[in-house]
């Protein structure tokens, strides 16, 4: 797909001109269907439970999904590589394992690449996405603009066959296109964490120069957001025209909030075996060290050991004894995961906050205002 968006000069290498993809992307999804609910005369009412212009799961998934998809591949592109740069910028890798990552970096660039994925993944969108998930599972079991619900039959309008065959499998395509970049993101870490890192117990970071990995989980934001909106538009047709309520909906609100989490987070836990070994490494070795400068310590300023014309005031000892302590304390707190908690909590509210709005319909606005502003102050 980059190559056919790169001669229809809608992108560049650098994955920029997002906005003449997202106007591309709108008028081959969203804009045929308004026309053709349009003259089948269910734009606005007509016979059907569900006309065009209050389909809010279609209007949000093309209007606002797809592009928040199509504008996070420019934020994870620009920051992500500047991951793998750290890599051989803070000297993680050694020279023995250059070969190594350069083959890792070379390998994820051809999956990247790859046309047969591509071929798999649409055929895949046609072949379950559309006639298995969309058709048995998503699919609205009322009457609606796109098409003719009843227990005879179950027929789409014109509408309804573009909506089918061009503008959800396009949906569901670029969808599938970021799960799999996510594999290769993830396939990626992996091959990494098989090299012999040059991990230092005492770097500040407290994961033994590791620490930029934990900033990397934002660059996925974007993809979150996107995934929140999916879901409110998925809820919000049931509630307005199944006559479903929010409630019902929690357990899917959790587990959808929970399997993103762990999609973005758990594949730095690749490192933590060498993290674990990196700190078993430092608390033995720095260990050994505090013992013999403590020992050495005590028997000059405490056993007799120093000259008596050398003044405790000012000595170098009394600092490097408490730097080494410092050290020791760095090596002895050192987590085992670039995961931190505020971003667990940031990443959470990407996909919590397009849900929001769905508040509105269990509770009045004055009350849901009284306990946001409780809960910020």
């Amino acid at each position: 797909m980059f190559q056919l968006l790169l001669r229809a000069r809608v992108t560049s290498d650098g994955l920029t001109l997002v906005v003449r993809r997202i106007i591309l992307f709108v008028l081959i999804t969203w804009v045929p269907l308004l026309a053709l609910s349009a003259l089948e005369g269910h734009l606005r009412d007509g016979d059907v439970a569900l006309p065009f212009l209050l389909d809010l799961e279609t209007h949000i998934r093309f209007l606002v999904v797809v592009p928040l998809l199509l504008a996070a591949e420019l934020v994870v592109h620009r920051r992500l590589l500047t991951v793998t740069r750290a890599f051989l910028d803070r000297d993680l890798i050694s020279d023995a394992e250059d070969a190594r990552f350069d083959a890792a970096i070379n390998s994820a660039f051809r999956l990247r690449n790859s046309v047969l994925a591509e071929l798999l993944l649409l055929a895949f969108v046609y072949g379950v996405g559309v006639l298995v998930v969309w058709r048995h599972y998503t699919a609205l079991a009322v009457p609606t603009w796109y098409a003719r619900h009843s227990a005879e039959r179950y027929g789409l309008d014109g509408a309804g066959i573009w909506y089918a065959y061009v503008s959800l499998p396009i949906f569901q395509f670029l969808l599938l296109r970021w799960y799999f970049r996510l594999f290769i993101w993830i396939r990626f870490l992996w091959q990494v964490s098989r090299l012999e890192l040059s991990l230092v117990p005492t770097h500040p970071d407290q994961l033994g120069g590791l620490g930029f990995l934990g900033s990397t989980v934002f660059a996925f934001s974007v993809l979150l957001v996107a995934h929140g909106a999916m879901l409110a538009a998925q809820i919000a047709n049931r509630i307005f025209f199944a006559g479903a309520a929010l409630p019902d909906f929690k357990e899917e609100i959790f587990v959808t909030l929970v399997f993103l989490l762990c999609l973005v987070f758990g594949p730095l836990l690749v490192f933590t075996p060498q993290l674990s070994r990196a700190k078993r490494r430092g608390l033995f070795e720095y260990g050994t060290l505090a013992e013999r400068y403590v020992r050495e310590f005590d028997g000059k300023w405490l056993r007799g050991g120093a000259q008596a014309s050398e003044p405790l005031m000012g000595s170098a000892d009394i600092q490097s004894l408490a730097d080494m302590g410092n050290s020791f304390t760095v090596v002895r707190t050192m987590r085992l995961a670039p995961i931190g908690r505020d971003a667990v909590l940031e990443l959470a509210a990407c996909v919590l906050v397009p849900l929001m709005p769905l508040l509105l319909t269990v509770m009045p606005v004055e009350q849901l205002v009284k306990k946001l502003v409780g809960l910020v102050l």
